[in-house]
């Protein structure tokens, strides 16, 4: 769920990091304890804060209740199709195993799940209320695709996986929200397999003017106060969403990013008049 100056070399190899590491590192979450909410001038740039992860964790569990109704409203149903694609692109054959990093409430791990044959399909989220809604989707369809799915909590930074340990990596509208994105990518490509495939949905700014000046009032100014109003929020998420974006990598610096992490034909392609991109990659 979702600054790259530098690109991270992964470790050759090692098995996840300890999960009491991981707690330590996770700050407000793993307490109980609340992060404050965003104000508009931490807004300015929230990817330059120390502490954004930790904000970001709250924000989600916070929202994680109408997460998937605001998803719905506020992309005109249009999210569910941007996941379908992310699918397609992944190229998931029979026996394959699939990890959708920041995979939230599970809409696109049960994608993967439902569309695939995968042998595996393993949803993380460093979010506990994110996962809490994604196993509480799966469990109401026992004998279904979806049982094949078993979901992780852990951090993008730090995955707690052996090295070539999937075919596939799949992160929609994450990587933005990780604390170091570089660090991420390169641990994306120590846990994919030779010629694994790297997929990425990302909200960039819209390159046509019109389009862009639109989509800005919208999610700048209507989806903060409807989103708002859904969800009963008073963490920002929704007037963090458009902020996040506006300062985060373009299309271009983000392929740039995937390439330097080590994956091969990187290409980036517009969805929905380029409201949303698709980023892929192949590990060597």
């Amino acid at each position: 769920m979702n600054d790259v100056s530098s690109t991270t070399e992964p470790q050759a190899s090692r098995a996840g990091p300890d999960p009491e590491a991981q707690n330590e590192r996770g700050g407000a979450h793993q307490t109980g304890a609340k992060a404050p909410a965003w104000t508009d001038r931490e807004l300015a740039d929230p990817h330059v804060r120390a502490d954004k992860a930790g904000r970001v964790r709250s924000m989600f569990a916070a929202i994680a209740p109408s997460y998937d109704l605001n998803n719905r409203v506020h992309s005109l149903w249009r999210d569910q199709a941007w996941r379908r694609a992310a699918v397609r692109a992944a190229a998931v054959e029979p026996g394959h195993d699939v990890l959708d990093v920041a995979c939230g409430t599970g809409d696109l791990t049960q994608a993967l799940a439902r569309r695939t044959q995968a042998a595996t399909v393993t949803g993380l989220d460093f979010t506990r209320a994110m996962l809490d809604v994604a196993e509480m989707k799966r469990d109401r369809r026992p004998g279904t695709p979806l049982s094949r799915i078993r979901y992780v909590e852990g951090d993008a930074m730090a995955l707690p996986f052996e090295d070539g340990s999937f075919d596939a990596l799949t992160i929609a509208f994450g990587i933005r929200n990780v604390q170091e994105p570089s660090r991420a990518l390169a641990e994306f490509a120590r846990v994919l397999r030779p010629a694994g495939r790297l997929v990425i949905l990302e909200f960039h700014r819209p390159r046509n003017p019109l389009v862009r000046a639109f989509n800005g009032f919208y999610a700048g100014r209507v989806m903060p106060w409807t989103a708002t109003l859904l969800a009963r929020d008073r963490s920002g998420a929704y007037r963090y969403l458009p902020r996040s974006v506006g300062s985060f990598m373009d299309a271009e610096q983000l392929r740039a990013a995937v390439t330097a992490a080590g994956f091969q034909d990187a290409t980036v392609r517009p969805l929905t008049m380029g409201i949303c991109w698709l980023h892929r990659g192949v590990k060597p």
